[in-house]
């Protein structure tokens, strides 16, 4: 039975998708009916690059608001990296992301929408370097009087480097090392860093010194051609150098953020050539001046000792009115001197005649049997201390052995008293210690005798043991009872 057309459901003969087929419908029809286009609105929600390399947020006017997306290798080219708020002209192409049914733009360039947004943003990252305080007036180095050698960061290929070399020739031959950059472009920052970090690792060894004062030159331009030295790593590395830096980027109406960070600021890069050394002219006239005076301070000063030497000299008196007094004084004592030579003789013949009568042979053997007599009795003295010594040592001696002999054990055996051991040789205090068939030893005054335990029996009248079977009789307790020891107990 066949149904008419009213009678069939609506959208009953629609094709039928599955959703990868529509989204991937839908995509095609994105890209092919707008493809590459061009772009402006103001980012939103940029945190920076995302782990991958890759960077996500958003572009939005006052209406509407587009997801965006600029891959890893993309963003390491962009002059200008997207920041928070930024007003941004971008071109790239219009695509969807199927995984969660949104479209996007995927940004291939990017620039600052006009001159205002790309001062908006230098402003702000201007406050934020100050905020650090890179460009306190404290942090500035003095730039050397006379360096002895310059380095140059600059294209080595441009007119600037050509006009700074000729300035240095005119002003004050010097060296000069240039180390070549380029001064616009996607690597125009990173370079410029580099060269900074480079003349400042040199360590000054005899294959290349270390430069007094460096100099960052580059010719005018625009805006966005400058823009390599307004980039963070450049500001912070001039600001790291501990080589005074001289900025010379631009014209002197142009201004980039590494000027304000510099030690000092050429308005061209002729100035900076110099700024960087004297005029050798001036230092010539100014050396020839410097000898003038310092010729004419010396000739007054001559002339003023010298007039000052010939007053002094009118005031001193003569010179034998100076000798007169000290040669009256050594005329008198030349001849006291005979004198006291002549009374100092006679004064120690006196002296030694008295010393003399003292020194005669028979005072000297008096004296010398006086010692032998002393020493004598000294001797006897020493003789009959030692032997009382001797002879009280001897009877204390004689009390310590005879105290050490009677509180002896051979003495208590002497007595009729035996000493038990074990077979170890410990001596035994009491029967509990003893088990049956315990080797013992007993020490009787003239001998030992080895004996075996055959019951132990406690003053109490218990046995603590079970007789042992009846064995041979041990000779040695047969000759121990025979000599009236086995009944005797231990004495210790």
């Amino acid at each position: 039975m066949t149904q008419t057309a009213s009678q069939m459901p609506l959208g009953a003969n629609v094709a039928e998708y599955t959703v990868s087929e529509l989204s991937s419908a839908i995509k095609r029809a994105l890209e092919e009916g707008f493809g590459y286009v061009r772009l402006r609105g103001e980012v939103s929600g940029f945190r920076g690059p995302h782990a991958s390399g890759h960077c996500y947020f958003a572009l939005k006017d006052d209406k509407a608001k587009i997801e965006a997306v600029v891959w890893k290798g993309t963003y390491q080219r962009l002059k200008v990296k997207p920041q928070e708020g930024l007003e941004v002209v971008v071109q790239g192409r219009v695509t969807t992301y199927p995984g969660s049914s949104k479209y996007q733009i995927v940004i291939e360039s990017l620039e600052p929408a006009g001159l205002g947004a790309l001062m908006a943003l230098l402003e702000e990252r201007k406050r934020k370097l100050a905020a650090e305080g890179l460009f306190d007036e404290a942090h500035k180095k003095p730039l050397p009087f006379l360096p002895r050698l310059v380095g140059i960061i600059t294209s080595p290929t441009g007119a600037v480097i050509r006009d700074m070399l000729h300035g240095f020739a005119e002003r004050f031959p010097t060296r000069v090392v240039v180390w070549p950059v380029r001064v616009q472009g996607e690597t125009c920052a990173k370079e410029v860093a580099a060269a900074i970090a480079g003349f400042n690792a040199i360590s000054g060894g005899r294959a290349l010194a270390r430069p007094d004062v460096l100099i960052v030159a580059r010719g005018g331009g625009s805006l966005e051609d400058l823009m390599g030295f307004n980039e963070e790593i450049v500001v912070r590395a001039v600001a790291a150098s501990r080589i005074p830096v001289i900025s010379a980027v631009g014209h002197e109406t142009d201004w980039t953020l590494i000027d304000f960070v510099a030690d000092a600021r050429a308005p061209t890069p002729t100035k900076a050539a110099e700024w960087a050394v004297p005029k050798f002219a001036d230092l010539a006239e100014s050396t020839e001046k410097l000898g003038l005076r310092l010729s004419g301070g010396a000739r007054r000063a001559l002339q003023s000792a010298r007039t000052h030497l010939k007053a002094a000299v009118r005031g001193l008196p003569r010179r034998e009115d100076l000798v007169a007094l000290p040669r009256q004084r050594f005329d008198a004592c030349e001849r006291r001197l005979a004198r006291a030579l002549l009374a100092n003789t006679r004064a120690h013949h006196t002296r030694y005649a008295r010393l003399a009568a003292r020194l005669r042979p028979a005072a000297l053997r008096e004296r010398v049997s006086l010692g032998r007599e002393r020493l004598a009795g000294l001797r006897a003295r020493a003789f009959h201390a030692l032997g009382h010594r001797l002879a009280a040592r001897r009877r204390q001696l004689e009390g310590q052995a005879k105290l050490l002999s009677s509180l002896s054990y051979q003495s208590v055996l002497q007595r009729g008293f035996v000493l038990v051991r074990d077979g170890d040789g410990h001596a035994l205090r009491a029967a509990a210690a003893i088990n049956a068939g315990d080797r013992l030893e007993l020490e009787f005054r003239d001998g030992r005798v080895d004996a075996e335990a055959r019951a132990v029996r406690l003053n109490e009248g218990r046995r603590r043991a079970e007789p042992m079977p009846a064995t041979v009789p041990d000779p040695s307790l047969r000759r121990t009872k025979r000599r009236g020891g086995g009944g005797q107990g231990s004495l210790f």
